[in-house]
């Protein structure tokens, strides 16, 4: 035990007032201003620093019910602070430790005793060992348990009181309570009670909560997962805000399971992290603590994220107690959650929540942005699209309506050529599923005439141009299709080609307009034999009336 001074600054800023403990009794009465909280079954470990030996790093971890595990909680704690401390560029050169921990019952006779003190001082001694492994020297090591207070270095004889020593706070507050007080610090109770509000809910309410987690398929529930794209959970995220923002202090059982399943995505819980401005805070933690207490079983591992965010926002309101309390919670139930595992890193360190925060701001700021260009732009498109169908007015795209007055009277289809009709000749490949058959028919006649490009000329269908002509009345001519035997052919159909259809064209109709204007082939014409007549009078040889020819170059 010593009585060596040491400074500890209370408050943040130059509003903070450091103070001077003068022994282990003034140490005792720090622990809670220190953490925020009255830590129970708790290790506490205090980093001092020069120049003065003012205090650096504070972390707390639990105590291990086990013995056994005692020894590696020592190198956790002695390592944790250590590489904590030193992320800071100054490293601790003593330490405070604190043993916390309660009786499990009242004691015999009603009288104060050291069973706690007695079966915690081997894991005093294992962290003094990893302390001084490290080269950092215990300045003080005490054990707190109801409302007492014991030194473990205490070796004198008849110092120190088997009871222990009473927390000085009857009749009135010491020096370190006064001077905690005036720089606006003040416990927030214990660490038990800080977690009994976060427990989860209990019956009846559990059973509908459990059920809604069941339908959403959180959890290691083997339900479907709802159907919901980012878009989805964030405009569920914002509207939920809102509504507590507004004063609401729950949500029903389904939209809570569908917000809980959502903020098991990380890009959805950064967004949540964003609402940490400071007219938002105090609705945000409620919506949290809300979240929280509905991860009922076995849908635990759902508060991961809830959690984190409490703790988030509370650390940025002040409230740097219950920020402790409750990251460290998280952590016990999921060790690998990554969000917590960095700010629990950071408050420990002793950092500010400023540089994070405006990380944060900035970020919010880049999405603000996005997210309006991108309503801009699909407003854009949905607009583009409500006027597409009155892109073609003229009802000649559609082939069931009837034509009016100025249509004119359809022209005659153009006689054929001297040779075997169409239908009748075979054609090289299989025939294009639904194509229509555009060649010889009136209605794509009469229809073309109004798409050709020049006027039509003796012995030359409607709409086809000059050098086009064709035998047995098809526009294509044996050869390419051209722009104005696309137009015609689309126009059977009542398409035209870059051209939205027409209302009332059916789909198959379409598709079918649309495959024969992109890609029609020329089909190849039959060349009649002059010599056909006389069996054997053609080299080539005959069949049906076709040259042998004229089947060789459509081959080649």
């Amino acid at each position: 035990m010593t009585d060596e001074p040491i400074a500890l600054p209370f408050g943040d800023g130059p509003g903070g007032r450091p103070i001077t403990m003068r022994g282990p009794a003034d140490m005792a009465e720090a622990l809670p201003y220190l953490l925020g909280f009255f830590p129970d079954d708790s290790i506490v470990a205090v980093g001092l620093q020069p120049p003065g030996l003012h205090q650096g790093g504070v972390i707390r971890l639990d105590i291990p019910e086990s013995a056994e595990e005692w020894p590696a909680a020592a190198e956790e704690t002695a390592a944790l602070l250590v590489r904590l401390s030193e992320r800071q560029d100054r490293r601790p050169v003593q330490v405070l430790l604190y043993l916390c921990q309660d009786p499990a019952g009242p004691q015999p006779g009603g009288e104060y005793g050291p069973p706690v003190a007695e079966r915690l001082r081997p894991l005093a001694e294992r962290l003094q060992q990893a302390f001084e492994s490290r080269g950092v020297r215990v300045k003080e090591s005490l054990c707190v348990s109801a409302d007492r207070w014991w030194s473990f270095l205490c070796t004198r004889e008849g110092c120190c009181d088997p009871a222990g020593h009473p927390i000085h706070r009857t009749p009135g507050p010491g020096p370190v309570a006064v001077a905690a007080t005036v720089a606006g610090l003040a416990p927030r109770g214990s660490r038990k009670e800080i977690l009994a509000a976060l427990a989860p809910l209990g019956p009846p309410g559990a059973d509908a909560v459990r059920g809604a987690l069941a339908r959403a398929g959180a959890g290691p529930s083997p339900g479907r997962r709802l159907s919901l794209d980012r878009r989805e959970h964030a405009a569920l995220l914002d509207a939920a805000v809102a509504e507590f923002m507004a004063g609401a202090t729950e949500l029903d059982e389904e939209r809570t399971a569908r917000l809980l399943l959502a903020l098991q995505d990380r890009i959805v819980r950064d967004r949540a992290a964003e609402y940490a401005r400071p007219d938002e805070l105090a609705s945000a933690q409620r919506l949290w603590r809300f979240l929280a207490t509905r991860c009922v079983a076995p849908y635990e591992s759902c508060a991961a994220p809830p959690l984190t965010l409490l703790a988030w926002t509370s650390w940025v309101a002040g409230d740097t107690a219950t920020a402790r309390v409750v990251l460290g919670h998280t952590l016990r139930r999921h060790p690998s959650y990554l969000l917590a595992q960095l700010l629990y890193e950071s408050l420990n360190s002793g950092f500010s929540p400023d540089t994070l925060l405006t990380s944060v701001e900035t970020e919010r700021r880049r999405r603000t942005e996005r997210e309006a260009r991108e309503e801009q732009q699909r407003a854009v498109e949905q607009a583009a699209g409500d006027r597409a169908p009155e892109a073609d007015p003229d009802p000649e795209g559609d082939p069931e309506r009837e034509s009016g007055p100025s249509s004119g009277p359809s022209p005659a289809p153009a006689p054929a050529a001297e040779g075997p009709a169409p239908g009748k000749v075979r054609r090289r490949g299989r025939r294009r599923r639904g194509r229509p058959a555009v060649a010889g028919t009136e209605g794509a006649a009469g229809t073309a005439e109004a798409a050709s490009d020049g006027p039509a000329g003796p012995g030359r269908p409607a709409g086809v141009p000059p050098g086009r002509e064709g035998t047995g009345g098809d526009p294509s001519g044996g050869r390419g299709t051209g722009t104005a035997t696309a137009r015609a052919r689309c126009a059977a159909v009542g398409v035209r080609p870059g051209a939205a259809p027409a209302p009332g064209c059916r789909a198959q109709d379409r598709r079918s307009a649309l495959r024969t204007a992109r890609f029609a082939r020329p089909i190849p014409r039959p060349v009649p034999c002059p010599s056909s007549a006389a069996v054997g009078g053609c080299r080539r040889g005959c069949f049906r009336g076709v040259c042998g020819e004229g089947a060789e170059r459509r081959g080649r």
